[in-house]
């Protein structure tokens, strides 16, 4: 089911939270929705769910306009950060919620249920209390609740955002996992560069209203439209007054010719991965420019013995420069 959005403007008194968006949301994709606090995509998703009405502009869901329906009618599920569960029913009553409402048979609700619990692996948990579940398994409740209905739609509003580093990063392999298996078009919001990247199929990046860009992690990541998306999309440092990721710049002997020479001011291990800050020289010795932060593997840091006040030469890596726009 794409998801089509028209000349789409919304304002809070005089914030303005979305401004003239046009934006196309693939059918059986999974769209990550990212961009910093209060950029908008919050606000956007809350349209598309219905939870929200647009100052102007339209909202299509599978080429039927959906700008006036309420959002029970549009077959779209949602799934917050908190979970917004029902703390005095057990699992497999919260999961039913949706289909009781609905009025559906019992016999078809129980067996729904019963396939939605396997689906996210809480079968055993059905008659257990949210209260004694942990947030993985009450963010994977939630998920199930959401597909019970069989949507259209599944947007999820930073769905692990309150969740600690590692569980988070098990629920978004496991949801990347459960989505090529159940094929809905999905859409959610994160503020977290790593989860958009390494989960979605495509990205749209959302700033001050605005859509700064949309594409495929590595369109993004290896081709941004402008230094916003740039900066937003991993590190960056400048190498001869370009930007460059800190990983493609190579670390040689400070006599080679046409390279960056400089003095190692500080070396971190972290994990990995080892960061050296560089302070570049002219060509009389004079320190210029700011500070070169380069990334370099633990055995590239071993092999080349580097050590802090040691001269050295730096140039990026074939191909690596981000070209000015």
């Amino acid at each position: 089911m794409s998801i089509e959005i028209r000349d789409t403007a919304k304002n809070f008194g005089d914030f303005v939270a979305l401004a003239d968006i046009n934006l196309s949301i693939p059918s059986g994709g999974l769209t990550a929705l990212l961009g910093p606090s209060g950029g908008g995509k919050s606000t956007l998703l809350r349209i598309i769910a219905g939870l929200e009405t647009p100052d102007s502009g339209t909202v299509e869901i599978d080429g039927v306009d959906a700008t006036n329906v309420p959002a029970q009618r549009r077959g779209v599920g949602f799934v917050f950060q908190h979970y917004a569960a029902f703390k005095h029913m057990s699992v497999a009553k919260n999961v039913a919620f949706g289909l009781e409402i609905r009025k559906q048979p019992k016999d078809e609700i129980a067996q729904r249920v019963a396939d939605m619990l396997k689906l996210v692996h809480l079968s055993q948990f059905a008659d257990r209390l949210p209260s004694q579940l942990s947030g993985g398994q009450r963010q994977r409740m939630a998920l199930a609740r959401a597909l019970a209905i069989e949507p259209k739609v599944l947007l999820l509003d930073e769905p692990f955002g309150a969740l600690d580093a590692k569980v988070r990063k098990e629920l978004r392999d496991w949801l990347r996992r459960l989505h090529d298996e159940v094929h809905v078009t999905t859409v959610f919001v994160t503020h977290d560069q790593e989860e958009a990247l390494e989960v979605a199929d495509n990205i749209v990046v959302i700033n001050n209203g605005r859509v700064e860009q949309v594409g495929t992690p590595d369109d993004l990541y290896d081709n941004p439209a402008n230094e916003f998306v740039l900066s937003f999309l991993g590190p960056i440092t400048t190498l001869g007054g370009a930007a460059i990721r800190p990983h493609d710049i190579e670390v040689v002997s400070p006599t080679v010719p046409d390279v960056v020479t400089g003095e190692i001011v500080r070396i971190t291990r972290i994990g990995f991965e080892v960061r050296v800050v560089v302070q570049p020289f002219d060509t009389a010795g004079r320190p210029v420019d700011d500070q070169v932060t380069v990334t370099l593997t633990r055995s590239e840091a071993r092999e080349l013995g580097l050590t802090a006040g040691q001269r050295i030469g730096l140039r990026p890596r074939e191909g690596s420069l981000i070209p000015a726009r």
